[in-house]
């Protein structure tokens, strides 16, 4: 597999803070994947981008994906984040190429695992996520996504077709130098247990969920 820097088994310049370290097959049940692993040395996380197929600059099919542990490991649906991460690997394969950029660090928009649970623990109580966040003292969202646009630099991409509901990770990747043509839905059906977090997200925290209107009847 090729890129704009070359072969991806080779290292390219360090960028800000982050070292491309080791570039691994990874046969998935989804499809075959480079697993290209990452030194953040700003934050002391280890990064992972999960690249398919061959890669140009331009257009790539992108996902920034947030780690969730208790969503991508345990499937809960608490969140969507399982599901999501699942739909955007089978969108790679369909489309011939992409990548998922895995981001560690991320675990509960940036409050870690014990902080999300707690706050989890709080919302069983009737908070919303915000105000359960808020009520610890922690901050809403602290994600940053400088380092999924160094990889991505990394990588030799220029512009994203970036599948996210979340307006805030394009802005990101535009003010770090990533062009995003175009931004693809990736919507997942609601269940009773997370549509109350998903119509939060949707009021408080501005991703954009229009599926949601279809599931006026759910609690």
């Amino acid at each position: 597999m090729t890129d704009k820097v070359g072969v991806l088994g080779k290292k390219s310049p360090q960028r800000t803070g982050v070292e491309r370290i080791v570039n691994a097959p990874l046969p998935t049940v989804y499809g075959q994947f480079r697993a290209v692993g990452y030194m953040d040395h700003d934050r002391g996380d280890e990064q992972v981008a999960l690249v398919h197929g061959e890669i140009g600059a331009e257009r790539v099919l992108v996902r920034l994906h947030s780690e969730c542990l208790t969503g991508d490991a345990f499937g809960s649906q608490h969140c969507e984040c399982g599901d999501q991460l699942a739909s955007a690997l089978r969108a790679v394969v369909a489309e011939g190429s992409g990548i998922i950029v895995y981001l560690r660090g991320h675990e509960g928009r940036g409050i870690g695992l014990l902080g999300k649970l707690r706050a989890m623990a709080l919302q069983a109580e009737g908070l919303d996520t915000v105000e359960a966040n808020l009520a610890l003292g922690l901050p809403v969202d602290a994600r940053d996504y400088g380092v999924a646009a160094d990889i991505l630099h990394d990588l030799g991409v220029n512009s994203v077709r970036l599948l996210s509901n979340n307006p805030r990770k394009r802005e990101s990747l535009l003010a770090h130098g990533i062009e995003v043509a175009e931004t693809v839905p990736l919507l997942i059906p609601p269940c009773e247990s997370n549509i109350t977090y998903l119509r939060t997200k949707r009021e408080r925290l501005d991703h954009i969920l229009p599926h949601l209107d279809a599931v006026a009847h759910l609690s």
